[in-house]
């Protein structure tokens, strides 16, 4: 697969994909929860990136795929189904990773029909969904593991986002108080369902981090993340990184020098992590 691989990529050829649609992969609390999926021409079985978007877990839909990124794994033969999950403020944590683990549940139980390797399943997410499939990919049911997770700048140690700091990193700036203040935006309160930090929420602050279920035998990861991002630091991927390595499990760290939350396919200098990003693939798959 991974010779066909490589001269698609060399070649530029366009894959053709079979698009469904608004497919129910399950219900909760009343709501139908939906992915939509973009299969490849042939028999198959094919490896599968499962993509959650992200939008401030307040907000995003599935049908933002980042079109680089989507074109590029296409291309070389991916399976994508890209997910979309319960919203704050009107659903706090666990809804999303819970939704998020159901669709990996689901996918895996009709893995025929829709033409997947159900033992090369990659999750994939960028901002609020980089949080959400690292946490579904340290916590989750056995038979429900995927092959790897791939973190765009995603949040995974909130406890270190309520320590109090002068210089906080939030809403796409630097904040500065001359009082050391706690550094969750406003997004992740809603996902936690939390106002402020005390002994209560400090449990569900602890609870919702990836980083909590760090242990040897989880799934690969891939983590990669700007240096200038100012909505989610750099810092959450090294935590995450070192976290990892200390227990033995595998996580490597693409660092994006110079860049911020995204937006790094429309500038030549930062965009190859690509290269990066399809290496990573074929060797941990």
């Amino acid at each position: 697969m991974w010779k066909e691989l490589i001269l698609v990529l060399t070649l530029g050829v366009s894959a053709q994909a079979d698009t469904k649609i608004d497919i129910e992969y399950g219900r909760a609390d009343g709501v139908s929860l939906r992915l939509d999926a973009y299969l490849q021409d042939g028999q198959g079985p094919f490896p599968s990136i499962v993509f959650v978007h992200g939008g401030g877990f307040t907000g995003g839909d599935k049908n933002s795929n980042p079109k680089p990124l989507f074109d590029l794994l296409t291309q070389a033969g991916f399976n994508w189904f890209s997910v979309n999950y319960r919203l704050s403020p009107k659903y706090v944590f666990p809804a999303h990773t819970d939704d998020v683990e159901k669709a990996v549940e689901f996918l895996k139980s009709h893995s025929q029909q829709f033409k997947l390797d159900s033992g090369r399943i990659v999750l994939m997410g960028q901002s609020a969904g980089g949080h959400l499939v690292s946490f579904v990919g340290a916590k989750h049911e056995s038979r429900n593991r995927v092959a790897a997770v791939v973190s765009f700048y995603g949040e995974h140690d909130l406890v270190s986002r309520t320590q109090p700091q002068t210089d906080c990193a939030i809403g796409g700036k630097i904040r500065h108080t001359d009082t050391p203040q706690t550094c969750l935006s406003g997004g992740l309160k809603a996902f936690l369902g939390i106002e402020s930090v005390d002994s209560t929420s400090a449990k569900v602050i602890r609870d919702a981090s990836p980083i909590t279920y760090v242990k040897k035998d989880m799934p690969p990861y891939l983590l990669i993340h700007g240096t200038k991002d100012f909505d989610v630091p750099y810092e959450q991927s090294i935590l995450m990184r070192d976290a990892m390595r200390e227990v033995g499990a595998r996580c490597d760290l693409i660092t994006i020098q110079g860049g911020g939350h995204g937006g790094w396919d429309q500038d030549p200098a930062l965009r190859g992590y690509q290269k990066e990003l399809m290496e990573w693939l074929r060797k941990n798959l």
